[in-house]
């Protein structure tokens, strides 16, 4: 498990990828302990996400703790090297795909109908038809520099997540089982309701709502989204021994360093 999750993280490939690629080769196989070559997948891809979950931020502390043993064992880094520690800040991108005001609207809404369906709340209006008519329209009419058509089918989104916020509130208003179910779906859906173009802080993705809008000031690249990530490596050889999250769009980090 803990070479499929480096494999994975090397290449950038998702969980499902990288368990179908270690079926062909024989180099990641013998990585991660096989003696022999196999030909059957070595898990169920959702393995390796309940796994994360599983060992949690001190379980990951661990692998890296013995990542650096490793290295030691191994002489790729000596005791001297780690004397002197050099740490930097950059963008761990997220796996997000480009947001937008049209598309996030219309999957918070089908979120929330999943939702509703999968617990038995009945919705007056899913908006099933035309939530997807007025998001193909959107992304037409923005393709084609269209502004003001865009911004109305923009503007239909909004009315339907809000018309189906309410109903659902409605539906559960004297249910505490269930508020509890949609307290975090509503919560999203309603913070993408009152947000506007200029605020800060803005939710940029359902799936990982700490992703924050970072400028680089890159060239061929303005903005990334993800979170600003601390990197810890030995001065001399560059063998990484830390690394933590700094979500919260920081500007400063202070830190110290123990032999």
């Amino acid at each position: 498990m803990v070479g499929l999750q480096y494999l994975k993280h090397l290449y950038g490939l998702s969980d499902d990828a990288v368990v179908r690629r270690w079926v062909e080769n024989p180099y990641w196989q013998y990585f991660c302990g096989a003696e022999y070559f196999e030909h059957q997948l070595p898990i169920d891809p959702s393995s390796m996400s309940r796994f994360r979950h599983r060992i949690g931020t001190s379980g990951c502390e661990l692998i890296l703790q013995a990542t650096v043993a490793a290295g030691l064992k191994s002489k790729t880094i000596k005791p001297a090297h780690l004397k002197r520690i050099t740490v930097d800040t950059t963008v761990e991108e997220k796996a997000v795909s480009f947001p937008t005001d049209s598309k996030l609207l219309n999957r918070s809404r089908v979120r929330l109908v999943k939702l509703c369906r999968q617990h038995g709340v009945v919705l007056r209006q899913s908006y099933a038809r035309k939530g997807p008519q007025a998001l193909f329209r959107a992304n037409r009419y923005g393709h084609a520099r269209q502004m003001r058509r865009m911004r109305s089918r923009v503007k239909k989104l909004h009315i339907y997540l809000g018309r189906v916020v309410r109903d659902i509130e409605r539906k559960i208003a004297a249910q505490p089982e269930r508020q509890a179910i949609f307290a975090a779906e509503l919560a999203l859906a309603k913070r993408l309701l009152v947000q506007q173009k200029q605020d800060k802080n803005k939710l940029y993705s359902l799936h990982a709502p700490e992703v924050e809008c970072i400028a680089k000031g890159k060239a061929h690249k303005r903005y990334e989204f993800g979170v600003k990530a601390s990197i810890a490596a030995t001065n001399k050889s560059n063998f990484v021994v830390g690394g933590i999250a700094l979500p919260g769009n920081q500007q400063s980090t202070a830190c110290s360093l123990h032999e």
